[in-house]
């Protein structure tokens, strides 16, 4: 087994396994998990799924997961840790980092299995793995910045596979029929961080429709208003953040669009039934209870 550090935040990790492979170590990061060789099942949640050389998956920190080898199986793990996310970081790309991962975690699209569809880009990730580990056990100069950028290229190309189904056709969008209430969401999804874009004409405006049509179009199929489902979805990635980084509540009121900190607070108290300090409070200890649990 060998194992590489860049400053604790981006870590890999590989192994091979003949039979049964689990991983036992308390996992509070995002991974992916290259097959380099081999051939078996993987077990994740309530799904089984078929693995061979040259798959990729996705696993999330709340995710139980483990494979049935049925051929010898090397497996590469590329998993970003909770200190990827601290502000106290001053790792390149770190903010895009974090979008990226919260955006292909919370795609409605994600699904148990291989993620890469199209043999050209699965092939450009792959190469991409190769160099990321040819710089991580050269260490040249900045090689710390090289390898930040094609992790951002990876990230991407996942990002993009996962959300191809839901991408925004301009042609089609001309035709109101066309539209459709995944697409709605999905370009959500990915422009939230964007206080602009999810001004409600904005949004309209992208799909060729009136502001009240997209409203009123958007509660006859999700049976809940636009301003709501936005504000959802900025409370999910709230609690995302807070339970997976250190920023402040400050700092996460003003990356997610909320005037301050009292509004976040106001808003997310209203929902949730206590302030983010008390929730974030309240997953550190659920957090430290299970590690004590597994150990």
């Amino acid at each position: 087994m060998r194992s590489f550090n860049l400053q604790d935040t981006f870590i890999i990790k590989r192994d091979s396994a003949v039979s049964a492979y689990r991983d036992d170590e308390h996992r509070g990061y995002f991974e992916i998990i290259f097959i380099e060789e081999g051939k078996g099942k993987h077990f994740i949640n309530e799904f089984i799924v078929s693995y061979q050389e040259g798959d990729i998956f996705l696993i999330a920190p709340e995710d139980e997961h483990h494979f049935e080898v049925q051929e010898r199986t090397s497996f590469c793990h590329f998993r970003f840790t909770e200190l990827l996310f601290s502000s106290k970081m001053n790792l390149p790309d770190r903010s895009y980092w974090l979008h990226r991962i919260e955006h292909i975690m919370n795609n409605p699209n994600l699904l148990p299995g291989d993620i890469i569809k199209e043999k050209a880009e699965r092939y450009l990730i792959w190469h991409i793995h190769d160099v990321i580990i040819n710089e991580y056990e050269g260490r040249k100069e900045f090689y710390k910045h090289n390898i930040s950028n094609m992790v951002s290229t990876i990230l991407s190309i996942i990002a993009r596979n996962i959300t191809r189904d839901f991408e925004l056709n301009t042609r089609r969008l001309r035709n109101d029929k066309s539209t459709t209430i995944d697409q709605i969401i999905a370009y959500i999804r990915k422009h939230v961080y964007d206080t602009d874009l999810m001004k409600v004409h904005a949004i309209a405006d992208k799909f060729n429709m009136t502001s009240s049509g997209l409203s009123a179009y958007f509660k006859r199929k999700s049976g809940e208003s636009l301003h709501h489902y936005i504000l959802m979805y900025k409370i999910h990635l709230v609690k995302y953040r807070l339970k997976n980084t250190d920023f402040t509540v400050s700092e996460i009121a003003f990356q997610l669009g909320f005037t301050d900190e009292s509004h976040l607070t106001r808003i997310f108290k209203k929902y949730n039934g206590m302030t983010p300090k008390q929730f974030k409070t309240k997953e550190l200890v659920k957090e430290q209870a299970s590690i004590n649990e597994a150990g």
